[in-house]
């Protein structure tokens, strides 16, 4: 055996070791806390890793069954509260909301939160407050939303001239469903590139379409990547080796991104002046050279990019599959629309008010095929309890959104797709459906994603009939 090979087998031995005592130490603690309940068995060293699969959200719903909403599991190194039902998140984000504020260090922020300085991936402090005050106020106020109305509706009159273009030939099936995947994925990143840059991307300009889709492409990649599930978060000692080699994965994407930014932050500062975010950001970094650092620029510009473009075009994707499989909804959307707007102007985002139903459908769309099953995760900054158990300091609390979306408990016909339910408001009050998180850590672009969703899907129910090809096949 070659030096270097014994070293590391000594090392990993040592590592167990070490581990070993650990977790009979911790276990001793364990008896004196009233921790919530976890299943059996726990093995040594990997806990309950065992249990999870490539639908988290499922197995953790399947754990709650037999637990209750309130579960633990010893992921590893790290332990992790379960919660799935409205109290006990209205628990964690009213009275625990500061101590539940932050964030696991998972590997993932090293890279795309630029060493976890971004403002997903940052801890909760004053760094973080500043982020989050500079994006309420630069990017998500009304008045900002506002100004940028013009971007939302150039394009999505793009989109509906581009799908009115390519309907004109005949398509299979499985030809339109890639193309309306394509189009909307376009439709979200030109919006946001619009908003935070002033440039346009696909067919539009600055970007050819085949820069635009490696971007996207990178955007895709980032997102298989991201989770709660990767073992070398939970088992440290798997870095050593760079297990399934996800960190060199991860950083080929961040320089790739990392590049892109760069270039439009060059861009910007060649053309002296603006009223995009870039232009603002750079105006606050000669102010403050010190705090606002190309770095924290490009956290920033990340997280915008990442944030405004996967959720927006899966959740318009799944509400047209479900309008195509529900044609009753889609005739009652379709009748709203028609009364309220007609047929001889395009509908506009002012109009998303007269449109309770179109709302509805949104909504009922994100509950039932919420596009993060999982919320973000948490972790705890010191000891709490949660429903009368104790959680320690340190530990990840992992918020089952599919679960309570779909508890028949929480919701009347829990499985069917049904928009009447909120006709009334009622239900989006409280914390039953939370897409885009609960608490300080909330996504701050809610009402940037209602005003897109609402004006994309209103005008494509508006100008086109859609109906399956196939009339007794579901559109899976």
């Amino acid at each position: 055996m070659d030096p270097i090979t014994k070293l590391l087998y000594v090392s990993l031995i040592s590592i167990l070791f070490v581990t070993i005592i650990f977790k009979l130490l911790s276990s001793h603690k364990r008896l004196n806390r009233n921790l919530p309940p976890s299943p059996s068995p726990t093995f040594p060293i990997i806990g309950h890793l065992h249990l999870l699969s490539d639908l988290p959200h499922r197995s953790f719903h399947e754990l709650s069954q037999k637990l209750g909403p309130v579960f633990s599991l010893q992921l590893g190194n790290r332990l992790a509260v379960v919660v799935s039902s409205p109290s006990a998140v209205e628990e964690c984000f009213t009275k625990n909301d500061i101590i539940l504020a932050n964030r696991p260090n998972f590997i993932s922020g090293k890279f795309i939160g630029y060493n976890y300085t971004s403002m997903i991936e940052s801890p909760y402090g004053d760094h973080w407050r500043k982020m989050r005050r500079l994006l309420t106020v630069e990017i998500f106020s009304t008045t900002r939303l506002n100004s940028s109305l013009s971007i939302r509706q150039d394009q999505v009159k793009h989109l509906l001239r581009d799908l009115y273009q390519v309907s004109s030939s005949t398509f299979t099936a499985v030809n339109m469903r890639i193309i309306i995947r394509s189009r909307l994925s376009e439709l979200s990143f030109n919006n946001i590139m619009s908003m935070i840059s002033g440039i346009k991307c696909f067919n539009q300009g600055e970007f050819s379409n085949f820069e635009a889709k490696e971007i996207l492409n990178i955007i895709d990649e980032i997102f298989k990547l991201r989770g709660v599930s990767h073992l070398a978060d939970f088992l440290p000692f798997l870095r050593l080796f760079d297990y399934q080699n996800y960190e060199k994965n991860f950083s080929a994407l961040q320089k790739k991104m990392d590049a892109f930014l760069e270039h439009l932050i060059g861009q910007h500062r060649l053309s002296n002046g603006g009223n995009s975010m870039i232009d603002h950001l750079l105006v606050l970094q000669v102010k403050q050279p010190d705090y606002y650092t190309n770095d924290i620029i490009k956290g920033l510009l990340l997280f915008m990019i990442l944030a405004g473009t996967e959720t927006s075009w899966i959740t318009l994707e799944w509400a047209l599959s479900l309008l195509a499989n529900h044609t009753k909804v889609l005739e009652k959307v379709t009748a709203e629309i028609d009364a309220q707007i007609g047929q001889d102007r395009l509908l506009d985002e002012s109009d998303l008010d007269k449109l309770p139903y179109l709302h509805g459908v949104i909504l009922e769309t994100l509950r039932m095929f919420p596009a993060g099953p999982l919320l973000v995760p948490h972790m705890s900054s010191e000891d709490c309890k949660i429903c009368g158990f104790d959680v320690p300091r340190g530990t990840v609390l992992i918020v089952n959104a599919w679960a309570i979306n779909r508890d028949p408990d929480v919701w009347e016909e829990a499985e069917t797709f049904k928009p009447e339910r909120f006709e009334d408001g009622e239900v989006e009050s409280g914390y039953k459906i939370m897409t885009f998180g609960m608490g300080r850590r909330a996504c701050p672009g809610v009402a940037l994603a209602h005003r897109i969703m609402g004006l994309a899907l209103g005008s494509l129910i508006q100008c086109f009939h859609w109906k399956r090809l196939m009339e007794n096949e579901l559109v899976d």
